[in-house]
């Protein structure tokens, strides 16, 4: 009899092989250089299609992460981190202000320069990444003094925290929102979290002495101001000085929440922070299965607290980041129903959010797992990073 642990694995490791097909051979931009703005949900181009600098440091974070993994230091992953690399330097970097730019057009000339904290985090991400892949020294430099901008000019040194977004030369602006969709705060959970990610990948890098006193205090912030014990969820939306705005729980961010948390407790040494990373992570997770997880039929969206309206679409990355929060949930605790659920999720996964006709994953399906065809399958937040991510560290964990 097959050990279904390993049967998993061996699914995921497939999967991965898969995942990285899709973006070899569509995500490459062979005429104006560096990748592609955007693919429909056939897979069809758009010609005129911007470039988003979140799908260029998430492709370039995958391909060095996966590298990584795999002990690889030539071939195609190799070739393509080299790209992305080349190509976030040459085009995204502000050789002026400093940071990067938030979007180019199709020839690679930028056309917005904000700079979204979000952003900025997202490429320290991915050149610590590069960094451990490549060695290059000027990687992690870039890295670091992307960290020292985000703490000049975002770190709120009243109230704590950081602030959303700013003009191109990193003057207050009135717009912060990441996306059309978000609420114009001055601080989200969202933003906080990937500068956590970027910030303990970054510390691993370059043990510095500033950035291990901002990552543990970005942890604290979670573990004090964002978790909320009352319903064991994190808030999302927050004016300056910490008023909650709106109430919304979004399912996958707070999932991804309690690993990433945890893994930046681990990077700093501090085993208080550990203890109590440890602490709220079970919680969550239950509450997560309780509210979010439906068996056999996946992971649902978000639901606001206050008008009890649930959004039952089921996006592809929450379906990853589950799968990964579960099973550090479920190393902690040893309690089956969440490893029994990340089987589950997979299952739900491989049959309804997996494109098998046209690669890759859907951005997301309904309730009755028809797939939204509007949605892009390659596009300025359709990267490979969830899902690649998610095969990486479940291959590397137990289960």
């Amino acid at each position: 009899m097959v050990d279904p642990s390993e049967q998993f694995k061996f699914e995921l490791s497939e999967e991965l092989e898969n995942i990285l097909f899709y973006w070899k051979k569509f995500s490459i931009d062979e005429e104006h250089g560096g990748f592609v703005g955007q693919r429909d949900h056939y897979n069809n181009q758009i010609p005129e299609a911007s470039k988003g600098v979140i799908l260029n440091t998430r492709i370039l974070w995958t391909f060095s992460a996966v590298a990584n993994y795999k002990g690889e230091k030539s071939g195609e992953l190799s070739s393509i981190a080299h790209r992305a690399y080349g190509y976030l330097k040459r085009a995204f970097q502000d050789n002026i202000f400093g940071g990067v730019y938030w979007e180019l057009d199709l020839k690679g000339n930028p056309i917005n320069k904000r700079k979204q904290i979000y952003a900025q985090a997202f490429a320290i991400y991915a050149l610590s990444e590069y960094f451990l892949f490549s060695g290059d020294e000027n990687a992690k430099n870039w890295a670091l003094s992307l960290f020292r901008l985000i703490e000049k000019h975002a770190r709120d040194q009243k109230e704590n925290g950081y602030l959303e977004a700013f003009q191109e030369n990193w003057a207050p602006i009135e717009d912060m929102r990441l996306s059309e969709k978000d609420k114009n705060s001055e601080k989200t959970m969202n933003t906080h979290l990937h500068v956590l990610e970027a910030y303990t990948t970054l510390y691993k890098i370059s043990e510095d002495a500033e950035v291990k006193e901002a990552l543990e205090n970005l942890t604290t912030l979670f573990l004090e101001k964002f978790y909320y014990p009352k319903n064991q969820h994190f808030q999302l939306f927050f004016d300056k000085q910490w008023n909650r705005e709106g109430n919304i729980v979004s399912y996958g961010h707070d999932i991804e929440a309690i690993w990433l948390i945890m893994e930046a407790a681990k990077a700093s040494g501090n085993e208080d922070l550990v203890k109590k990373a440890e602490k709220i992570a079970v919680p969550v997770a239950e509450t997560f299965l309780k509210e979010a997880y439906i068996p056999k039929k996946g992971v649902i969206n978000e639901k606001d607290l206050n008008s009890g309206k649930t959004d039952m679409d089921r996006h592809w990355w929450p379906q990853a980041e589950a799968m990964v929060g579960l099973n550090y949930a479920w190393n902690i605790s040893g309690k089956k129903e969440f490893k029994n659920a990340i089987f589950d999720i997979w299952d739900y996964t491989k049959e309804h959010i997996i494109d098998h006709e046209n690669g890759e994953w859907f951005f997301r399906v309904d309730e009755n797992n028809r797939p939204y065809k509007e949605e892009d399958k390659l596009g300025m937040w359709k990267c490979p990073y969830h899902n690649s991510r998610a095969c990486v560290v479940l291959l590397e964990q137990k289960i």
